[in-house]
């Protein structure tokens, strides 16, 4: 099937002409995607008819809002395959959801008990498991990396062991954009009675997501990454697991009953979203989750490794180019890191930013990953539905700008 991209790339207002500006190349949707017309549309139309609160209210704009809201958390259910709407948790990113369960779950640990990460991930998923080893005393051990930046699963004996409790890890890599094989880590898990969690930021855009079929125990993600709103993430956990842990956060709309001596708090997802929730960023989540969904699949793969192959061959063929990561197209998301030698990816940025092209420059919230590389940073490019040659082609007249200028 022969993807359009010119009807996608015509969804999306960034890049509507305005009147003579160049248009943009925008090659930095690891961090944040373009949104959508109809995902606007949607936020809009909710703030200007059904503005208000959601739970509780009796009048009908609380009614409709609340009823667009609840819709809301079952498109996340469904894009998610997930066993029951009370085990989708609105938070405020992949950050805070991940917060949230190094709060509830991981204040349930021991001195000594023991969670399991990589090296490969983002701060996001590692920077909470620091702070509960300063609170609990809990130990932090690490998958080791292959040469390439990829998570070494051949020996998981040696470091997921009896006193392991906890498995966070990343789906992909939010600076190479390798996909991690989670069924490994499933097995090795199960087998030491130890929980799962995975830090889905990267992948979670790419398309529906099957968390039973994965077999984790919790799983997290942004909106803002999914070509939706900002300011709202999603924790998925196992409603056994999720009905057993305490709340993170105190306040309204989390409790059963209050009195002035004692608390009881209500049920999953509420018990979680303390305050009033994220509304219109949760509407406008669903809404680009729903818009995901439409894409085909088959046809955005070709399109992805089209891209990339070009790219990667490109790169490769340039004087002091330096892929960081794994070169060829296997498991792996549309994303690619370099580096340029005798130059500072925030100054290949900028230029870039004079050929109209964005990308990202620096650690991307991952600088033990840059530590191992043993570099300060990258630069990075990664692709969406609404990117095509024409991308590369900016990209490419950039780089070489750049390194007239740098080197």
């Amino acid at each position: 099937m022969t993807y359009d991209n010119r009807a996608i790339r015509n969804q999306f207002p960034i890049f509507a002409p305005r009147g003579g500006e160049a248009p943009v190349h925008y090659l930095d949707t690891a961090a944040t995607a373009q949104i959508p017309r109809r995902v606007i549309e949607t936020v809009s139309r909710l703030e200007s008819e059904k503005r208000a609160n959601v739970r509780r209210g009796v009048h009908r704009l609380a009614e409709l809002a609340t009823e667009s809201f609840d819709q809301a958390r079952e498109t996340v259910a469904q894009y998610l395959n997930a066993g029951d709407t009370s085990e989708v948790i609105f938070t405020a990113n992949t950050t805070d959801s991940i917060n949230l369960v190094a709060r509830s779950f991981g204040d349930g640990l021991q001195e000594g008990d023991e969670i399991v990460l990589s090296q490969a991930e983002h701060h996001g998923n590692l920077v909470p498991w620091l702070m509960l080893k300063e609170r609990r005393g809990i130990a932090l051990k690490f998958l080791p990396l292959q040469k390439n930046g990829r998570i070494d699963l051949s020996d998981l004996e040696a470091t997921i062991t009896e006193r392991c409790k906890l498995i966070a890890i990343t789906h992909a890599s939010n600076v190479t954009g390798a996909i991690t094989d989670i069924a490994p880590l499933i097995t090795a898990a199960r087998a030491m009675g130890a929980k799962v969690l995975v830090d889905g930021a990267q992948m979670a855009p790419h398309g529906p997501l099957d968390v039973q079929s994965l077999g984790v125990d919790f799983y997290a993600f942004s909106g803002h990454k999914c070509f939706g709103p900002t300011g709202i993430g999603v924790l998925w956990g196992r409603k056994d697991l999720l009905e057993a842990l305490p709340p993170h956060k105190g306040g309204g709309g989390m409790i059963a009953r209050v009195t002035l001596e004692k608390a009881t708090f209500a049920p999953p997802p509420e018990r979680f979203e303390a305050g009033t929730p994220p509304i219109a960023q949760a509407i406008g989540m669903a809404e680009s989750l729903r818009w995901i969904r439409e894409l085909d699949p088959i046809a955005l793969e070709d399109h992805y490794k089209a891209l990339m192959s070009e790219t990667l061959t490109e790169l490769e063929a340039m004087p002091g180019i330096g892929i960081i990561g794994p070169v060829d197209l296997r498991n792996r998301l549309p994303v690619i890191s370099f580096t340029m030698e005798g130059a500072h990816p925030h100054d290949i940025c900028q230029i870039l930013d004079s050929h109209h092209v964005a990308a990202r420059g620096g650690h991307h919230c991952a600088q033990p990953l840059m530590d191992y590389f043993d570099i300060q940073g990258t630069t990075r490019i990664s692709f969406a539905p609404y990117n095509d040659r024409t991308d590369i082609h900016a990209l490419l007249r950039g780089l070489g700008r750049a390194a007239e200028i740098l080197k």
